[in-house]
């Protein structure tokens, strides 16, 4: 019997179709798709069976899954270690039941394209070739563990209207029509904090939210090197305030999806890519 990522990409050449259009047609991200082709994560057994029916492979690829699942040796050998200081927030995102961000320079991570991520990477200076590709994967990783979790939490993001701007045209644009077609997920809501707003709470710094089961909610607070995680309630109170005061600012969810669709028609228009970069 074939492995499981060996028949996915089999299955995948045979249809002559790409990573992208398989995650839309069974409702992932293309990252989930690309780790279950690297040994990275197995399906779950509802995007095994929807995995199938695009096939028309039977129940070839439940099989596999269940397989893999059931001796994921392999997977953890290819799965990239997290740092010490972020695994309490990684433990965090694959429990709670709402998880927002705020982000006031970049795209947040979650909702970063590949390029994306190796652009912001490499702009440090201070990484290899080989530092940055293995950054650019774990992204990748938890991007597709997080955001396709099987129990669907609520995701909450609110970035800065330059953010996806940042960079080549063609990393933007693409970046911009991933932003737009995952806002389109119904458990996902992305808001745009438009130029016009000014000074704001959120100029001080990005910061992200996980509200547990209970109730209860942690921060993560973003630093140069690190992040570190806020459970004190004082602070984590602070930091609700400070979501609540930049929201108010924020455009709603339908005007946010229209101006970045409108941003991405722009990098079509040669008069609007010559207007965006006139002084």
């Amino acid at each position: 019997m074939s492995n499981l990522p060996t028949r996915l990409k089999g299955l995948r050449a045979e249809r002559g179709v790409t990573q992208d259009q398989v995650a839309d047609a069974v409702q992932v991200s293309k990252s989930l798709i690309a780790a279950f082709e690297t040994s990275r994560l197995s399906p779950k057994q509802d995007t095994a069976a929807a995995l199938d029916a695009f096939f028309e492979s039977g129940d070839e690829i439940q099989k596999l899954s269940t397989e893999a699942r059931k001796n994921p040796t392999e997977a953890r050998k290819n799965r990239r270690p997290t740092p010490s200081w972020f695994r309490p927030w990684r433990d965090l995102e694959e429990t709670a039941v709402i998880l927002r961000y705020f982000q006031a320079t970049l795209i947040p991570g979650l909702l970063q394209t590949e390029a994306y991520a190796r652009a912001v990477f490499a702009s440090t200076g201070m990484l290899s070739d080989e530092e940055v590709a293995a950054r650019v994967t774990s992204r990748m990783e938890r991007q597709a563990a997080i955001l396709d979790r099987a129990d669907r939490p609520t995701f909450a993001f609110i970035i800065d209207a330059a953010a996806p701007r940042c960079g080549p045209a063609e990393i933007a644009k693409e970046q911009l029509q991933h932003l737009a077609d995952t806002s389109s997920r119904p458990n996902i809501f992305v808001h745009v904090v438009p130029d016009t707003a000014g000074l704001h709470a959120g100029r001080s710094g990005s910061f992200a939210l996980a509200t547990m089961d209970g109730g209860g909610a942690v921060g993560l607070l973003d630093d140069f090197y690190e992040g570190r995680v806020v459970e004190e309630p004082s602070l984590v109170t602070g930091l609700e305030r400070t979501w609540q005061t930049i929201a108010g600012v924020a455009l709603p969810c339908d005007q946010s999806r229209t101006l970045i669709l409108r941003l991405v028609n722009d990098y079509d228009d040669p008069a609007a890519e010559l207007a965006q970069v006139q002084p």
